[in-house]
């Protein structure tokens, strides 16, 4: 464990710091606060006089920290910032980590490079888990490995279309792959998702090259760029999703997010058919028996 010192990457996280709390106090009404809502506001948002007096902290405090200075606040003040604009469990987990990796004091691990591989056991448990669709994934969205029935599946989606020697990455085909909004119907959805997967690397890789380039090359779509201003924080590790995939059509999958822990934040994905449709069609497209197994309880 080593002290951060690397100013650039300290510049970086003040300035994701500042920039969530503006995206929060904008996105965050007078009403859900319970406010009232008089005049005209520039945005449908709280004012920095109106967070600053619910959190007890000055308006110009609250300007520097949105201004990305070099302050850094207390526990206390976060957890104050946090409560005046209702934040979500999600967003106030995500406020805490951007506070305590911009303190000068605390004890961060080493800069690490990104994953682009993963150990053979990891692979084995992928290869063993077919035929279920399984892949890892890393913390920019890098489709780094997966087994025989992801990667049919995927080709077929144009998941694993890779770009100038790069690695296959997701959030880069939700926002520039021409069938991504075939491929996810509900395209806002996964566009979020991304977004939000793209904002939590920020604050643990934005020394790495490969994440500035990624973000540069998509601050230029309009549907990225306001997303990226907006901040979406969340993460689900369950559900369901629908893909349309061009030659079975519509795929109804559970799916289920499992960490690696390591440090490297991967993350293996399972896709479980959700019905028996899906089932038969996953079959067809791998030339696998035609029950594919259901998530229990469907």
């Amino acid at each position: 464990m080593v002290a951060v010192t690397d100013s650039a990457t300290a510049g970086n996280l003040l300035g994701e710091l500042g920039s969530f709390l503006r995206a929060c106090r904008e996105r965050t009404t007078p009403r859900a606060v319970g406010l009232p809502d008089s005049g005209r506001r520039r945005t449908p948002g709280l004012r920095r006089e109106e967070v600053a007096r619910l959190a007890g902290v000055s308006v110009d405090y609250l300007v520097r920290l949105e201004q990305g200075r070099d302050i850094h606040p207390s526990a206390e003040v976060l957890l104050a910032l946090a409560d005046a604009m209702r934040l979500a469990e999600d967003e106030r987990r995500h406020l805490y980590q951007l506070g305590l990796k911009t303190g000068n004091q605390v004890l961060c691990p080493a800069p690490v490079d990104l994953k682009r591989a993963v150990p053979p056991t990891v692979q084995g448990v992928l290869d063993a888990l077919d035929p279920t669709p399984a892949f890892v994934i890393g913390p920019i969205g890098d489709l780094i490995a997966w087994n025989r029935t992801f990667g049919v599946v995927g080709t077929g989606l144009g998941l694993l279309d890779a770009r100038n020697g790069t690695p296959p990455n997701l959030v880069r085909f939700v926002f520039a792959h021409p069938a991504a909004r075939t491929v996810f119907p509900e395209w806002r959805t996964a566009a979020d998702e991304q977004v939000s997967r793209l904002r939590k690397a920020v604050m643990h890789w934005s020394h790495d090259q490969a994440l500035a380039t990624l973000i540069d090359g998509l601050r230029a779509n309009p549907e990225f760029d306001f997303r990226w201003d907006a901040h979406p924080i969340g993460e689900k590790h369950r559900g369901t999703k629908r893909l349309t995939h061009p030659e079975v059509g519509d795929l109804e999958l559970d799916y289920e997010v499992l960490d690696l822990h390591g440090g490297d934040e991967l993350q293996m994905i399972t896709w479980l058919a959700a019905d028996p449709v899906t089932a038969q069609r996953l079959a067809t497209l791998t030339g696998g028996p035609g029950g594919l197994r259901l998530v229990e309880g469907r």
